[in-house]
């Protein structure tokens, strides 16, 4: 089993889309260890806040049957087929990584690159996986939150329940 951080996001009926998405990984993968819920900017295009956050699973999946399963979850519920990257979305899915693993591996890009780039990546996975190592940058996800530019986006952690749990507090 591979321990996997995945990105997990919606601009469209965000709340819905989130608690599906959580239902359908938690059906595929059981216990899924969860950060807190964050309100952010849309990056890269003109739309609606999302709502993002970063969900720790194990799977024995590899990286091109796992983005293959995660897009189907995707498409289930609701995203276009041929959707463009930089749009709205009921729900968007990303590996961000994979174990240790590097580089382009049955199509997909590891570690993901937004990792580095976006506080709504960044954030939740240095809240979830404060003391791992990123590995390309060598450096543990607290302290790559900790040197981020926190003025390059806005994100606000909001209130949050699934299953009757309280995941996330404002």
């Amino acid at each position: 089993m591979t321990a996997v951080f995945l990105g997990m996001g919606s601009n469209i009926e965000r709340e819905r889309y989130i608690v599906a998405g959580l239902d359908a990984l938690q059906g595929l993968f059981g216990e899924l260890a969860l950060s807190s819920v964050y309100d952010s900017e849309a990056v890269g295009f003109c739309g609606q806040p999302f709502l993002n956050l970063v969900v720790a699973i194990d799977t024995g999946l590899g990286p091109g049957e796992l983005a293959r399963r995660l897009r189907h979850i995707e498409i289930e519920h609701g995203r276009p087929e041929r959707a463009s990257r930089n749009s709205s979305r009921q729900l968007d899915i990303d590996i961000l990584t994979y174990g240790t693993a590097t580089g382009v591996i049955d199509g997909v890009e590891l570690p993901r690159p937004e990792i580095l780039e976006n506080a709504f990546v960044l954030c939740p996975l240095a809240e979830l996986a404060p003391e791992q190592v990123h590995p390309v940058a060598g450096r543990t996800y607290a302290r790559l939150w900790r040197d981020y530019d926190k003025t390059a986006q806005s994100l606000r952690r909001v209130d949050f329940q699934w299953r009757g749990r309280s995941i996330s507090r404002a």
